[in-house]
């Protein structure tokens, strides 16, 4: 019931909001000119506010992951809950989904760009923002979708890799034996981002197991029947990637099974050309 405010003369509009999780919570707005005007408010929240989206991002997930746990896989579960607490909760996680504005999500788009992330791990990142807000508006009526309103950063068609969305990945890493080059290195290439030039670049001193953390600082290819390392072309490609933990294992396996590697030889001394090959079979 809207009411007057002693000090300001002006009025307020209060509502009650059941948020997604049941909970019934009190909501105001002031500084109305008029009683009417506050009940008119009331009166269209009431309308449009069957259940609030006024509620953290980080709790969202959750209940994200609860609607979906008969839909999808437990590691799929898994790789989406990582490529979200690394790259969305940590921008978005402490706001409420009703308050997320698409220029906040364009800003969210230009962090992520600098780190230098291929093209295709960055559409796999932006899909996973979407897929929550496009599951908020159909199950849980959020009125506005911020995510239609701003171009998707990254591409599909990206030349690091053909493939970019979990499902296409796990049909085709199903294809390689696990612990082989090759497995690992697409498993590098899905979950670090990282191009296949810097990709055939890493050394095991580029590896930090304690930190769970991957350097990127050169870049390979070859040229007139030679092994060229090189500097990246810009400074945004020098970063250090944090890599999950199983990930980590997996490397960590796979160099311990080549005893006595010195730090700076390739973890990978094949051609850009033959993993492009793998990838077309």
């Amino acid at each position: 019931m809207a009411y007057r405010e002693k000090d300001t003369k002006k009025w307020t509009a209060q509502w009650f909001e059941t948020n997604v999780m049941g909970e019934k919570k009190k909501r105001r707005k002031r500084g109305f000119e008029t009683k009417r005007e506050a009940l008119e408010f009331e009166r269209s929240k009431k309308l449009s506010n069957e259940r609030s989206m006024d509620m953290k991002l980080s709790d969202f997930i959750e209940i994200y992951f609860s609607d979906k746990q008969n839909d999808l896989k437990d590691r799929t579960i898994k790789n989406k809950r990582y490529m979200m607490q690394q790259h969305i909760v940590p921008y978005f996680g402490n706001q409420m989904m009703s308050e997320i504005k698409a220029s906040q999500i364009i800003q969210w788009q230009n962090e992520i760009q600098k780190k230098g992330y291929s093209d295709s791990y960055l559409r796999m990142i932006q899909n996973q923002l979407t897929s929550l807000f496009t599951h908020a508006a159909k199950i849980y009526d959020l009125p506005v979708n911020p995510c239609k309103k701003v171009k998707r950063m990254g591409n599909s068609d990206s030349r690091s890799l053909n493939f970019w969305t979990l499902d296409e990945y796990k049909q085709f890493i199903q294809t390689m034996e696990p612990g082989t080059r090759y497995y690992l290195m697409f498993e590098m290439l899905f979950w670090t981002g990282c191009r296949i030039g810097e990709l055939l670049a890493i050394t095991k001193a580029d590896i930090n197991f304690e930190k769970n953390q991957l350097s990127i600082n050169k870049t390979y290819y070859r040229t007139g029947m030679q092994d060229i390392i090189t500097e990246p072309k810009t400074k945004q490609s020098f970063r250090t990637i944090e890599i999950p933990e199983f990930l980590k294992e997996e490397i960590k396996e796979f160099v311990d099974g080549h005893y006595g590697m010195p730090d700076t030889e390739r973890l990978f001394p094949v051609v850009q050309e033959a993993v492009q090959h793998k990838m077309k079979r």
